[in-house]
């Protein structure tokens, strides 16, 4: 609920400091920092989905393609155990439309990012499981540039775990963690709305003017 509130109060934010962003021939350069909420679903093994929160920045490179550095923190409670994952990656956008400012922007992404899981059991905290992997990522997303500065962006990404998955089994009350290799390259759709801000264009002082 805390996080409802707070959306309303950043995009007050951003509106009322969106001045107009002077650009000189290209908009490569552009650094911008933007907050997250992720929702991540299709988890298999029987685990819930879940709801978490997060941040990034950006680098745009050219008019067309745009790097993106993130951080984002899920936590997932079941029955039983509760999970937390951590993701700190990055994103290279691909823009659709040769257009470099339109209102509704489309674009392909791939990722890769490292991640981090532990898991415990609810009833006793003694009994956990962790482990570290790496991740890769692809899908489609879109910003909506309301004004120069600040744009709402919606991007959807399936991501597969390269190391080894981390699930846990409930066999008569008795919770167990085990650990196998994801040979079958499941994985999990990772929805993301994000709420972005341009602070600076990095490279204008080495423009020709």
């Amino acid at each position: 609920m805390r996080r409802f509130i707070l959306i309303p109060l950043f995009c007050s934010f951003f509106f009322v400091f969106s001045q107009d962003l002077k650009i000189k021939d290209t908009r490569s350069g552009l650094f911008s920092i933007g907050l997250r909420t992720t929702a991540s679903t299709f988890n298999g093994n029987g685990e819930n989905g879940s709801i978490g929160a997060g941040g990034h920045f950006r680098l745009q490179l050219s008019n067309r393609i745009n790097t993106e550095w993130y951080f984002d923190y899920l936590p997932a409670t079941n029955k039983y155990t509760r999970r937390s994952d951590l993701h700190i990656g990055w994103s290279v956008m691909f823009y659709l439309l040769k257009n470099p400012t339109p209102k509704v922007q489309p674009y392909v992404v791939a990722a890769h990012c490292f991640d981090r899981t532990y898991q415990f059991e609810l009833a006793d905290k003694t009994n956990y499981a962790s482990r570290a992997s790496s991740a890769v990522q692809a899908g489609i997303g879109t910003h909506f540039n309301l004004t120069p500065r600040f744009d709402i962006s919606l991007c959807c990404q399936y991501m597969i775990h390269l190391g080894k998955d981390l699930h846990s089994h409930v066999d008569n009350g008795v919770v167990t963690f085990e650990k196998h290799a994801n040979k079958n390259l499941e994985g999990h759709l990772l929805t993301s709305l994000s709420l972005n801000y341009k602070i600076a264009d990095l490279w204008k002082s080495r423009r020709k003017k």
